[in-house]
């Protein structure tokens, strides 16, 4: 399991409690996090104290001055994370959330230290010489539409609230399997670690069930995402393949295309995000729609269904310093 310190620049992953939750989720599924720092904090960001202090981050402020203030804390940043790397033996992986390329040298520095890099950037600050250094690399928009916040349940809670529940749960452990990469499927003891990494307060018994194996099948029963099978006294989790291949899909037509791009734009506008990638939206659109091809919805190539977004007034295109097309949201 790896062990991991992460240090998060607040100005690039958009400081949004739920974005910060995401990047936490993505870290936790790979491993524990045994050590964590936030720069830029100021009281702006007030919203994010429960989260830090729930996680144990310490927070280096940003302290205005000169005309460098933006390099002031990518600097103790990267001051921070070699102290680490060369005195706590414990740490053999660090998530970095920022994109600048400033930050290359560290990456190859921790990689020849036999570092494990996980580099994760909103689409428009990523520069490609960073995602490139990195072990792996996340866009910020990809993990935040993975989001599954944890509810607390109140007593007395309705059948339909214990519903809602168990669904969120579903959809957390499927969130688990698909990001245990390499692997078919896992063991129920090592998904179960992954939870109560994600949720400390997790306990099958909250969900009616006297056992983990007990409300793996319930849920399997219920929702059909995972399947479960107990091999020589081995409880093994897998997502059901079959049924994601029985799935029928929602289609993208000439009528409802712009419907679908608005609401997926309007949910990075509510993740705090001001230009995006369009690659990253059209993955998010195959995601939803896998069947998704420009010309079915009249169009040659994806740089015109943008251009057309463009023409209705929902973006503005626009071509960053290495010539790459980023879309503004309206």
């Amino acid at each position: 399991m790896a062990r991991f310190a992460v240090f998060i620049d607040l100005e690039n992953c958009g400081a949004k409690v739920a974005t910060l939750d995401s990047v936490l989720e993505k870290v936790k599924i790979r491993g524990d996090i045994l050590l964590g720092k936030v720069y830029g904090y100021t009281d702006r960001f007030s919203d994010l104290k429960e989260v830090l202090l729930s996680n144990t981050f310490t927070v280096v402020p940003s302290l205005r001055y000169g005309i460098a203030q933006k390099n002031n804390a990518d600097i103790q940043l990267v001051i921070d994370a070699l102290e680490v790397a060369y005195t706590n033996e414990l740490i053999d992986s660090f998530c970095i959330v920022s994109g600048d390329s400033d930050y290359v040298p560290l990456v190859g520095k921790l990689k020849s230290m036999g570092k494990f890099v996980l580099g994760i950037s909103r689409s428009e600050a990523a520069s490609n010489i960073f995602i490139n250094a990195c072990n792996e690399f996340q866009f910020l928009e990809g993990v935040s539409r993975k989001a599954t916040p944890s509810r607390k349940k109140q007593r007395g809670a309705t059948a339909a609230e214990e519903a809602a529940d168990e669904a969120e749960l579903n959809k957390l452990m499927c969130s688990i399997l698909e990001e245990s990469s390499g692997m078919d499927e896992m063991y129920a003891s090592e998904l179960k670690g992954v939870l109560t990494r994600l949720r400390p307060d997790f306990n099958e018994k909250s969900y009616g069930c006297a056992t983990f194996y007990k409300l793996l099948t319930k849920l399997s029963a219920r929702f059909g995402d995972i399947f479960v099978k107990n091999d020589n006294f081995n409880v093994m989790v897998s997502l059901n393949s079959a049924m994601e291949g029985a799935e029928t899909h929602p289609q993208l037509t000439r009528e409802n295309w712009r419907e679908a791009f608005a609401a997926q734009l309007s949910a990075y506008k509510d993740g705090g995000f001001e230009r995006v990638n369009p690659s990253i939206l059209k993955a998010d659109i195959l995601t939803t729609y896998p069947d998704f091809n420009e010309r079915t919805i009249g169009f040659k190539r994806f740089s015109d269904v943008m251009k057309q977004l463009e023409r209705d007034g929902l973006v503005v295109v626009e071509m960053d310093e290495q010539k790459t097309m980023l879309i503004k949201l309206l």
